[in-house]
């Protein structure tokens, strides 16, 4: 489905296709007498046609998608180990959800599509997507050896602790034999926790 670019200068509010008598462009409202009215060519200039439709339904979409995008309060991600994490949560939950629609459908994997040949269930389809999706991110996850690293942090974090502690020891004036087992039972617990 090619849909030929808007002449330069062109008002998407109209419908903009070339006018067959006479020149310039038509001046109805985008998508005038059609089911995707504010967006694509009007009835007269093709856009009742499959292709024009589904170009100007895929055009709406796009223009909510940006204006949506453009509202949201986007932060910084700080720590991509956790967004990823939070992320690949969401990717098994819509898999999750979608399995469960998957489910419902029982043996009607398919159906028989305008046109009168069969098709396969949209549900299906998207379920496969999500699969994919959530085998890429936790293929991702696998690559990054977030548990080591976490492990990692966990240990540097473990060692700093106890460095306070045995500064707090030494500063207290405990030492030798005491200082020692302090320190010890100190690390026991936090590589514990």
């Amino acid at each position: 489905m090619t849909v030929p670019p808007e002449p330069e200068g062109h008002d998407s509010r109209h419908c903009g296709a070339r006018k067959r008598q006479g020149e310039g462009t038509c001046t109805r409202p985008a998508g005038w007498g059609t089911d995707h009215a504010g967006h694509g060519h009007c009835k007269l200039h093709g856009g009742s046609t499959t292709d024009q439709g589904k170009a100007a339904r895929a055009a709406k979409a796009e223009a909510q998608a940006r204006t949506a995008l453009a509202t949201l309060d986007v932060q910084p991600v700080d720590n991509p180990l956790v967004a990823l994490r939070l992320l690949a949560g969401q990717a098994v939950a819509w898999q999750e959800a979608l399995a469960a629609c998957v489910n419902r459908l029982g043996d009607r994997f398919r159906y028989e599509g305008l046109a009168g040949g069969e098709q396969l269930r949209s549900e299906i389809a998207l379920y496969e997507r999500a699969m994919d999706r959530c085998g890429q991110i936790l293929g991702l996850i696998a690559k990054l050896n977030i548990d080591e690293r976490l492990a990692a942090i966990s240990e540097q974090q473990a060692d700093v602790v106890i460095a306070a502690i045995d500064a707090a020891l030494a500063h207290a004036g405990i030492n030798g034999p005491a200082a020692a087992e302090a320190k010890r039972v100190a690390a026991h617990r936090l590589r514990s926790v």
